[in-house]
């Protein structure tokens, strides 16, 4: 197939626009893990991609795998290749390119120099490059309607060259892989996975799930570092340092469950509503059986009146679907206009008829703490609900036990979840960050977390508001 004529090769682009992994297969020979496919499947379908990963994983092969795809299947593409050192640039990355290049159907199309590779005919429109990430306007001058840009090592990229190179990504179709070891807890990449992950597709690989990473390295790093060490957190699990320690959930808890999964078999459906009106902020209404999150529902500019009939078809979709629920209870953030929503739920509950119990509960961040020798607050002691919840779903899922939470795969509710902090007071509470001191580090309103941390509010703060009615 090395010798097929150009007219071959633009029918083939045509099938593999879309395609990477069947381009990685077929025109490469190259057989993806199943994290590789995820990854390059979200590459084709989404402007950003980050990936961390341990050691050994394939990654480099990944990040070649996917210029060799970007540059054969868009018209007068450019690539531009990064890292933070040239060594790991030229000597790993651009070697990994030309590797896969040579025994490929494309070899005959593409020339590959040190620092370019190019389609034969078009050199000046159609290329990749390698440029080092020292200085930002290495990655500046770059415009073209299909781009991509590799930043392998990522961790290790300063934020001026991200900044750089962000913004050069002004085109609907100018993508970005990131990839790396999580080194550090600040940067774009630490940053992609937390506060900005709504705007990624994100990949952690342990070298556990890599059949190409060395077993015996990975025991080699646990017996000289211990495996509860950073470096062992960093080069085998994938995983940043431990957080900040003013965190109040670290990102490793809340991603755990995500990954877990409990079965939606109780005969209670409860539902957490954090309610805000007409601004910027989300009303959302969290819906939960036992351990199992559902999908969070988020709406903007809401009335009281919508947002209490979109919480009353949100209960009869769940009893639809669960037959065996026999009571509902949903608690809602009273203060400020979530007062309204309950007033009009009570209302509901008094005047209309319902094929199940409702039970509707005002819950006030800001009031005192069932627990008030430990929590500053009652929104403090819901959120630390919710930690412990998700500190002992890590030690089922190590296990092998049956898991507590299963969070859906929302990047909006965990970055809130994993990006706020907390202090302790004089008299020696917990109280967590105010959301005027987190939009304040450009973070949204916790809205989606505060809603989950109402559904599984503890039940010993239970002061029912409502009874059920006569007959029930």
């Amino acid at each position: 197939m090395s010798n097929l004529p150009y007219n071959v090769l633009v029918d083939l682009i045509d099938v593999y626009w879309d395609d990477p992994v069947a381009f990685a297969e077929d025109i490469l020979e190259f057989s993806p893990d199943e994290w590789q496919r995820n990854v390059l499947s979200d590459l084709a379908s989404s402007r950003f991609v980050s990936v961390r990963s341990g050691q050994g994983v394939g990654k480099t092969g990944l990040e070649a795998i996917s210029v060799i795809w970007y540059l054969c299947c868009r018209p007068n593409p450019k690539v531009i290749c990064t890292a933070p050192t040239r060594q790991q640039l030229n000597d790993v990355l651009w070697a990994e390119i030309a590797k896969w290049l040579e025994s490929s159907v494309v070899k005959n199309f593409l020339k590959w120099t040190k620092t370019k590779v190019y389609m034969i005919g078009s050199e000046e429109r159609w290329f990749a490059t390698a440029r080092t990430a020292t200085k930002p306007e290495n990655m500046q001058g770059f415009h073209e309607d299909y781009m991509l840009f590799v930043v392998d090592e990522a961790s290790g990229v300063a934020d001026n060259i991200m900044e750089a190179i962000f913004g050069t990504l002004s085109g609907v179709e100018n993508k970005l892989l990131m990839c790396g070891n999580p080194t550090r807890t600040s940067g774009f990449f630490y940053d992609s996975h937390h506060k900005d992950r709504a705007d990624y597709k994100t990949h952690k690989v342990s070298s556990y799930d890599s059949p190409r990473a060395s077993k015996e390295n990975i025991e080699r790093l646990i017996r000289k570092y211990g495996k509860d060490s950073d470096a062992v957190r960093v080069r085998v699990y994938g995983g940043f340092p431990k957080s900040e320690p003013d965190v109040f959930i670290p990102l490793e808890m809340a991603e755990t469950a995500t990954e877990t999964i409990v079965e939606p078999i109780e005969r209670v459906l409860y539902i957490g509503a954090d309610i805000a009106r007409y601004g910027d902020d989300e009303t959302v209404i969290a819906p939960r059986i036992g351990g199992k999150v559902f999908d969070l529902r988020g709406y903007n500019k809401q009335s009281t009146t919508k947002t209490t009939g979109r919480i009353i078809q949100t209960a009869r979709e769940f009893i639809a679907e669960y037959p065996q629920i026999h009571e509902i209870v949903i608690r809602i953030d009273d203060d400020g206009v979530g007062g309204g929503v309950t007033d009009e739920l009570m209302e509901f509950t008094r005047t209309e008829s319902f094929p199940v119990p409702i039970r509707v509960v005002p819950m006030g961040n800001g009031r005192v703490a069932e627990d008030n020798e430990h929590y500053d607050n009652r929104g403090t002691e819901m959120w630390a609900a919710i930690r412990d919840l998700l500190q002992a779903n890590i030690s089922a899922y190590l296990q092998g036990t049956q898991a507590e939470i299963q969070l859906p795969k929302d990047e909006k509710l965990i970055s809130q979840l994993t990006t706020r902090k907390y202090h302790m007071t004089s008299k020696g509470k917990v109280k967590l960050e105010r959301k005027e001191d987190m939009k304040k580090r450009g973070l949204q309103s916790p809205d989606r977390a505060d809603a989950l941390a109402l559904a599984f509010a503890p039940e010993k703060e239970m002061q029912w508001a409502t009874e059920r009615p006569t007959g029930w």
